[in-house]
């Protein structure tokens, strides 16, 4: 396909992506008010339980209209992120064999679901790290932030969920392609435990065993569940290439007819 094809096409699939972002664009702004209420609910927690002022500061006249058109925009990319995640799959497509078109095809179908789960229990956790940041603050003290600033950290944390769900995924990716064996995933099972856990401990919604538990196990489970995927590749992998060196060696074994003639 000449160049000229391959910008036309991008052109197109652009296009396709941000009429599929306009939706979910006019949901953010509807929704901007009752999501703000909920992403603030921490700090007026705070206010009440501490007798602080815990507030937000919106510096500028326009910072109001800008941080409602930021959330829009951003709601808009995270709804319609299954069209543009298509979108790209599609674009890349014909350069890649029917075998790889397969797998990405897998690999997109369980990115997306796993994508948005994490960016759901980033959520369920964000109260929890709001009191937890702000408890250091000392009795008579106040704070107040930036709302922008407060927008980009729950922005942050949520992203930050959302792609450690989807390290499975990537550690099936670099099995399939024979990068790295499942074995040598698992070795590292112990730093991998003690890593969720305490990135569960600071993380989860209450200060009893079951919320860390609630939040470790998933990770734990997707983890181990993409290790035990990837050494059921690499046995079926081995199977073959052993299938291969006993057929070539049975193929070595027959004697060639000779292509000599005989004169008599």
């Amino acid at each position: 396909m000449p160049l000229k094809a391959h910008l036309i096409e991008a052109r197109n699939r652009l296009f396709k992506s941000a009429l599929a972002m306009l939706p979910g664009v006019v949901i953010g702004w509807i929704l901007y008010d009752p999501l703000m209420y909920a992403l603030t609910a921490p700090l007026r927690d705070i206010s009440q339980m501490r007798n602080i002022n815990a507030s937000l500061n919106f510096e500028g006249v326009t910072t109001s209209f800008d941080l409602k058109i930021q959330i829009s925009l951003i709601l808009g990319l995270i709804i319609a992120s299954p069209v543009w995640i298509y979108q790209l799959w599609a674009f890349i497509t014909p350069g890649l064999t029917k075998k790889e078109r397969r797998y990405t095809l897998s690999y997109m179908f369980a990115s997306v679901p796993l994508f948005l789960a994490g960016i759901f229990a980033g959520w369920i956790i964000w109260p929890n790290i709001v009191r937890a940041l702000t408890s250091f603050t000392p009795a008579g003290g106040s704070n107040i932030m930036k709302a922008i600033d407060y927008l980009q950290f729950a922005l942050q944390l949520m992203l930050f969920m959302g792609v450690a769900f989807l390290v499975p995924v990537l550690l099936f990716a670099l099995n399939a392609i024979g990068m790295i064996r499942g074995r040598t995933y698992l070795k590292a099972w112990r730093f991998t435990i003690l890593g969720v856990t305490i990135v569960s401990a600071m993380a989860a919604p209450g200060s009893d065993v079951m919320s860390m538990f609630f939040l470790a196990a998933p990770l734990l489970v997707l983890y181990f569940g993409a290790i035990g995927l990837c050494m059921l590749n690499d046995l079926r992998r081995d199977k073959r290439a052993a299938k291969k060196i006993v057929e070539s060696e049975v193929n070595a074994d027959v004697p060639t007819p000779s292509t000599d003639l005989e004169i008599l």
